[in-house]
């Protein structure tokens, strides 16, 4: 029987990132509003797992708060101590735009934890592919700071953990949000043991961040691989992008895990990108993922939420995901699914294509 692991757990959802939109804090002529990064997403999409019934399909998984042992495989000492003392606090900034507040340091260890459950669910052979709804999101995190929501690296505290526990020597780490993950990156610069490929909006945040010649350093060289897109990039660039990049790079790397930072704020609905994908899309990339781990690595796909901002529609690019990962179907539709396919320049357009052309140049470097 076909085993999909979802990781999730409601104190995930406390996390309270306080009254501020996308701005730093209200004043002057910002009036106060609530958090673009709130729970109502996620649990949104937890919902619709269940209303659909595919939740009684996965296989349940609830992870324990990351340890700090783990974590200091990746972050400093000095670094969680502030968090920690912030968190008790009851209020303040990790570094830029990471908000916290009472329990946010318990909270996003909780979220780390997920992803860590979700990758031992996989290696263990407990289940062939999992799904992990973190919150908060860690791909922005860095080594000694929070930024962009994101108070700790779930991936990288995950991805050393399990290879600090099982017998890895190459994982690759697939980061579609439409954000740079520019703390994905830092964690495995100059490493050869994890590729780590990033597909994002050029220059949206963090900016100055996620250029195709950013490539890692030392034995690490070739291992960094951005593919950043033009704003308005849609169904058709994206698919290009997985089939000309991001599977090639996964043929020549042939890692032993598969984990994609699964954002979804590269959707046409979401307010803090400016992409047009559709919640097929998220399905046919994580096919097409799906193909390239039983090809690779006897299945073994992880996907952890990141991002991904209109709670309207993320619930259904998640279940999207999920569906095709449990290889079921649901009578759940999407609304606005084929209304945004229809949408103009969807196909990959002409000054689309040498953003591409640029990063499927850069392979050969990755052996």
């Amino acid at each position: 029987m076909h085993r999909t692991g979802f990781a999730f757990h409601e104190h995930c959802m406390w996390h309270d990132t306080g009254p501020c939109s996308v701005f730093d804090a209200p004043g002057e002529f910002v009036q106060p509003a609530p958090a673009v990064e709130h729970p109502e997403s996620k649990r949104r999409l937890r919902n619709l797992l269940e209303m659909s019934g595919l939740i009684d399909e996965l296989v349940p998984l609830k992870g324990e708060p990351a340890s700090e042992e783990d974590l200091l495989r990746f972050h400093t000492a000095p670094y969680l101590d502030r968090l920690a003392e912030m968190s008790e606090r009851g209020f303040g900034d990790a570094g830029e735009s990471a908000p916290i507040r009472k329990d946010s340091y318990t909270i996003a260890r909780r979220s780390t934890g997920q992803a860590m459950i979700a990758m031992e669910a996989v290696l263990s052979g407990q289940c062939d592919n999992a799904y992990a709804l973190c919150r908060p999101p860690g791909h922005h995190a860095e080594r000694d700071r929070g930024r962009g929501f994101c108070l700790l690296g779930n991936i990288p505290v995950a991805i050393m953990a399990m290879m600090a526990r099982h017998s890895l020597s190459r994982v690759a780490v697939i980061d579609w949000d439409v954000h740079h993950g520019n703390g994905t990156q830092q964690a495995f610069w100059d490493r050869d043991d994890v590729l780590a490929i990033s597909l994002h909006h050029d220059n949206n945040y963090p900016l100055d961040s996620g250029h195709s010649s950013e490539r890692g350093s030392g034995q690490g060289f070739g291992y960094t691989l951005n593919l950043p897109l033009p704003a308005g990039s849609g169904i058709g660039a994206y698919l290009t992008a997985i089939d000309e990049v991001v599977v090639p790079a996964l043929d020549r790397y042939r890692p032993e895990l598969i984990v994609v930072a699964c954002g979804f704020d590269a959707s046409a609905m979401d307010p803090l990108g400016c992409m047009m994908l559709n919640s097929s899309t998220y399905a046919e990339m994580t096919r097409q993922l799906l193909d390239a781990a039983h090809r690779l690595c006897s299945g073994r796909l992880v996907m952890v939420h990141e991002g991904g901002y209109s709670a309207g529609y993320v619930p259904f690019c998640g279940h999207a995901v999920i569906q095709t990962l449990a290889k079921s179907q649901t009578e759940a539709q999407d609304p606005l699914n084929d209304e945004i396919a229809r949408w103009g320049q969807q196909s990959l357009q002409d000054h689309q294509r040498p953003w591409i052309d640029q990063a499927a140049a850069l392979l050969a470097d990755i052996r």
